[in-house]
């Protein structure tokens, strides 16, 4: 964060104004830094230590937004799209004014934890090829999953393009017997390749009826979160994430 900046720049990037917006409130004594009025909204401040108030109310300034959500079906994971609603619309106003992008991506059907943040250093560092982030999927599968499919996923498994996957962790939680078997199961991917978990199953005669992400690196979906619901990570969940990226 830079030393010094615009009280506009501040207010403005808050999503509080425009900046002619903010240059009228100036003018007509809305702005105070540290209790004193401010008739120049080009003054120039130290966000982390000078005090914000706008008609009274303290603007605290943050350059980045860390939020878990818990994506629903039928939602993309995008910033925009004509047709469907997207991941970005499930959050308030002022979270949208981060301008803030899924790190990574669930498929429509698909739900459960989903990062948005505007951060785009950290999202590289997650989302690297060379990082090898570990992800756990939870999955209902048509067919009965057993000791041979781990061994395979294990190996690693060839998709329908040729592909041979990296070794992946499949534990089986339970098959329930019908006239087809289905199976419960938890699956960890160190890779993101495109509908990656349900073609791995397909590469075994199985198919994936549902699929929800549990866990991105070392952070885990809040079982609190309903679908659609959202929070900012903790300060300890930050930290956590931010050190296992950069091991």
């Amino acid at each position: 964060m830079a030393a010094t900046m615009r009280v506009d720049k501040l207010l403005s990037h808050m999503g509080c104004g425009t900046r002619s917006e903010i240059k009228k409130w100036a003018k007509t004594g809305l702005i105070q830094v540290n209790g004193a009025v401010i008739k120049d909204s080009g003054k120039q401040i130290n966000p982390e230590h000078d005090e914000v108030r706008l008609d009274g109310e303290v603007i605290r300034y943050r350059e980045f937004i860390y939020v878990m959500l818990n994506k629903p079906p039928g939602v993309i994971s995008a910033t925009e799209d004509r047709y469907d609603q997207t991941v970005i619309d499930l959050l308030p106003a002022e979270l949208q004014v981060f301008e803030p992008f899924p790190v990574g991506r669930l498929d429509k059907d698909t739900e459960g934890l989903l990062l948005l943040s505007n951060d785009g250093k950290l999202a590289h560092e997650l989302l690297s090829p060379k990082k090898h982030v570990p992800k756990t999927y939870y999955a209902k599968v048509e067919g009965r999953v057993d000791e041979a499919d781990v061994v395979v996923f294990q190996a690693g498994v060839t998709l329908d393009d040729g592909y041979k996957t990296k070794p992946a962790q499949l534990v089986v939680l339970q098959v329930e017997e019908r006239e087809i078997p289905l199976s419960h199961i938890e699956l960890t991917i160190s890779e993101g390749k495109f509908h990656q978990v349900k073609r791995m199953f397909e590469s075994v005669g199985k198919k994936v009826t549902y699929l929800k992400r549990l866990t991105m690196g070392t952070l885990k979906l809040d079982e609190e979160l309903a679908l659609g619901g959202w929070r900012e990570l903790t300060d300890k969940e930050l930290a956590e994430l931010k050190r296992a990226s950069t091991e």
